[in-house]
């Protein structure tokens, strides 16, 4: 796929576009295949137009429900773009894919305000130490002042920030810019190039300071560049260039480009940065330790011409045909090669190093791993944003059973957010996943792409009941019908344990009261009563001593003292006062400081308990929470917690206790349960 010519030295360069939802990720996308050639028309996500956001779920919500991948030549040089959603739900996605990109465009609304949008995204690339570049899209539509942006942005960056340009006004309005590596200002023409223009005489003094920050701040790591601005010698372009692609290649500094992707303003100045300063493929094999020809295999696909799994290249040139090694010691040989453009494919014979490319018939190859010609790299270590969200779902056809089990093993393989569950308990299936939004994407896909229309509810609470007091219970099973009858006879001491010891079964029988034989069923049909208690729910934390009973040599059996057991232990639940028990779920919850008073305020009002809060660790601005939850309050909690913070606020919350729960509350749980059969 590598052109002659400059991408022919440096191979095909990713591009990974990240940042918050509604930035504009694939408009900029689009306008740099318009720029480039690649496509006759700027095409457009708010019409429908666009090569990305094919499906109809993308199409439906107004943006990005997956990765969408393109490929482009400019000036010589060939680049792969990775479009990654922006939406939580969907951000996993693109998370595998954003860790094999040789560089990431942080897109960024220009609003100061808004600029704690991108701290995720810039936290995310310097953990995982890919250089990056931030775009300010919609330029156009700003109205406060790039330094205030950027004085916003700085805090949310390990590397400082540098301003490559400085907006050009005419009254409230952006309408060009200078270019302080240049020197050269530029004014913008709505779906063509810049026209170049001379520096306004009003405007030379500010061009001149805000160039003079950048060679100083490319100074602090260039003691020649230094020596130059003290003897107040002017640096040689090229000296510029270079020293602003080391900053990039080695996340010394975070350039800041601004522009407008809906009118194509500022991106082919982006396209050209990203020419000269970008590293090649080279810089993510040493970063990934590959140290042969090698695929990463960073996402599933099934689609028309069946499974896809889509790589990316680096260590050496691959061919169609050639034999690799896979995580589990298997050998796979590669079938077809495919470049892919949006929802189309296109044939290769060979992938060169760097390529982006779907490899078809490797079904054992999984998402996240490696094939390989050599020695295995290292697994990359990638951060899931937490599974929170739940739907029980059930096929509105029963007999669609098996079309459904096939469907979410599809999708799951391409969906690395979607857990499958499968609780006993309840006897429900369950769809796990990041938020509702996911969810229903996932549902609609089943209908849309498998014919599977499915039913969903809210899964049920995992509520348990235990008891106060200790009881003593007889339980006898006797049944007489003509030759051999039923006949078992136990007597059973229940009494309460402690929170979370669980179960606990043992005999004191003497004297032969109960054959041995008959022992292991009277614990079986004890923990059938548990099953369901008095108050519909599983029993808990008791402790069952089996002390005596009687038998009959000719009519006892199993069966008969299973049976005594389950009886014996069915009433001695209802006389040891059963109580409800509901599960409590340890949060720890993340948010900007300024969102903390709202956020501790709504967990509270889901009858929260607070622990504790600390500054987040690495973290400048944000808080870490921990609190205590029932399980029933968390429905709805990531919505909410969002709308408190600008959609920045997470949490991740584990199972930690069961407690009792008394009242009404208690009263509008088990009413419903009572009435089920038992």
């Amino acid at each position: 796929m590598s052109d002659n010519g400059a991408g022919a030295t440096k191979g095909t360069r990713v591009i990974a576009l990240v940042g918050p939802a509604g930035a504009g990720k694939t408009s900029l996308a689009e306008a740099m295949l318009y720029a480039a050639g690649k496509t006759d028309r700027l095409g457009s996500t708010a019409n429908g137009s666009s090569i990305g956001d094919f499906s109809p779920e993308a199409r439906a919500r107004g943006g990005s429900t997956e990765t969408n991948l393109y490929h482009f030549d400019y000036l010589g040089d060939h680049f792969a773009i990775l479009d990654c959603p922006g939406s939580i739900g969907f951000a996993a996605d693109g998370a595998r894919a954003l860790a094999i990109a040789d560089v990431a465009i942080v897109v960024v609304d220009p609003d100061p305000a808004r600029a704690p949008l991108a701290a995720p995204a810039l936290r995310a690339l310097d953990e995982l130490g890919i250089p990056h570049i931030i775009f300010a899209n919609r330029i156009d539509q700003a109205h406060g002042r790039i330094r205030d942006l950027l004085a916003a942005l700085q805090p949310m960056s390990v590397s400082p920030l540098i301003a490559r340009q400085v907006p050009i006004r005419e009254g409230e309005k952006v309408t060009g810019f200078f270019d302080l590596a240049l020197e050269r200002a530029f004014k913008y023409r709505p779906g063509k190039e810049s026209e170049r223009i001379d520096i306004p005489s009003d405007a030379q003094g500010r061009e001149a300071e805000a160039r003079t920050q950048m060679l100083e701040q490319l100074a602090d790591h260039d003691d020649e560049l230094l020596e130059q601005l003290l003897m107040d010698q002017v640096p040689a372009p090229e000296k510029v260039f270079q020293d602003l692609a080391r900053e990039t290649g080695e996340n010394l500094g975070i350039s800041v480009l601004f522009g407008s992707a809906s009118s194509s303003w500022g991106v082919r100045r982006l396209l050209k940065a990203l020419r000269h300063e970008v590293p090649g493929p080279d810089a993510a094999a040493r970063r990934l330790d590959v140290t042969s020809a090698s695929m990463y295999v960073f996402k599933v696909v099934h689609g028309a011409i069946g499974r896809l799994a889509m790589t990316r290249v680096l260590g050496g040139p691959i061919r169609e045909g050639a034999e690799l090694k896979a995580a589990d010691g298997a050998t796979a040989r590669l079938a077809a090669l495919f470049s892919v453009q949006g929802e189309r494919t296109q044939k290769l014979n060979v992938a060169c190093p760097g390529d982006v490319v779907a490899v078809a018939k490797v079904d054992h190859a999984k998402a996240g791993e490696w094939l390989t010609t050599g020695a295995l790299p290292p697994p990359i270590d990638i951060a899931f944003p937490a599974r929170n969200c739940a739907q029980a779902i059930e096929p509105a056809d029963r007999k669609d059973d098996v079309k459904l089990s096939g469907a979410l093993q599809r999708l799951q393989e391409e969906d690395c957010a979607l857990v499958i569950e499968h609780d006993d308990a309840n006897h429900e299936l369950r769809l796990r996943g990041i938020n509702d939004e996911h969810l229903n994407t996932v549902v609609a896909r089943l209908k849309r792409r498998f014919g599977v229309e499915v039913k969903s509810h809210a899964p049920a609470i995992g509520y348990r009941e235990s008891i106060r007091r200790p009881v003593t219970q007889k339980g006898r099973h006797k049944k007489q019908s003509g030759g051999h009858g039923q006949y078992g006879d136990v007597i059973i001491e229940v009494r309460p344990l402690a929170r979370g010891e669980g179960f606990r079964f043992e005999e004191k029988i003497h004297g032969g009261a109960i054959p041995k034989q008959y022992i292991p069923a009277v614990e079986d049909g004890i923990k059938e009563a548990m099953v369901k208690g008095p108050l519909g729910f599983e029993v808990v934390d008791c402790a069952v001593t089996l002390t005596d009973g009687s038998y009959h040599s000719v009519d006892s059996s199993e069966l008969a003292f299973r049976l005594a057991g389950r009886m014996a232990m069915h009433e001695a639940l209802q006389a040891a006062q059963p109580h409800l028990l509901e599960p409590i779920h340890k949060l720890t919850i993340v948010c900007p400081s300024s969102a903390t008073s709202r956020i501790t305020s709504a967990v509270a009002g889901r009858r929260g308990q607070m622990l504790g809060m600390t500054p987040r660790d690495g973290w400048n601005g944000w808080d870490r929470i921990e609190a205590l939850l029932p399980e029933a309050e968390l429905t709805g909690l990531e919505a909410e917690l969002r709308s408190q913070s600008q959609g920045l606020a997470s949490y991740e919350a584990e199972f930690d206790h069961l407690s009792e729960l008394n009242g009404t509350l208690a009263d509008k749980v088990v009413q419903p349960r009572e009435s089920e059969p038992a």
